[in-house]
């Protein structure tokens, strides 16, 4: 499953602890007006991850950042600049750590209820499948059969080894 990219959304990895968001600001404003830099903290330093975003206003000032920009030095590191693909936070705007761990538990035994419901559906099917396959099998050889006797009935030789049949037994 392929997320569509933000094009005018860019990821800039491989930042310098001393960077900030008004130097990466201040590192992309020649390409274009920006709409805002977010450089994510992590909860326990309270510093930057070494990654941050810039959003430009317009895509093609996003793009020449990015042509620009992706490999370039910053305080002696390395960038790599693509575009930024949508945020998707598990557990809602706060992500799973502001929730209870028994939070997701209504919604875990709504799936298993349903999973044991298509199990017990899919079990009805088969039964109910193989039943009218086994109607099908004994219709079809009770035609085989009377078809047969109306053989045996039209043919004189047929008949005669019934007759020859019946007489060994």
């Amino acid at each position: 499953m392929a997320q569509q990219v933000q094009k005018n959304t860019l990821y800039v990895g491989g930042l310098a602890e001393e960077v900030n968001e008004s130097i990466l600001h201040s590192a992309f404003i020649p390409f274009g007006d920006i709409k805002d830099v977010k450089t994510p903290l992590d909860q326990a330093t309270q510093k930057h991850r070494s990654f941050g975003f810039v959003t430009f206003l317009e895509r093609e000032d996003a793009a020449a950042a990015m042509d620009n920009m992706d490999g370039a030095e910053l305080f002696g590191r390395v960038l790599t600049v693509n575009y930024a693909l949508p945020e998707k936070i598990k557990g809602g705007e706060q992500g799973w750590a502001a929730q209870p761990i028994w939070a997701d538990a209504d919604t875990w035994f709504e799936r298993q209820q349903q999973e044991e419901e298509m199990l017990r559906m899919q079990k009805e099917n088969k039964a109910a499948m193989e039943a009218a396959e086994e109607l099908h099998r004994k219709k079809m050889a009770q035609e085989r059969d009377g078809e047969k006797e109306e053989e045996i009935k039209n043919d004189p030789m047929a008949m005669a080894e019934a007759e020859v049949l019946k007489q060994e037994d």
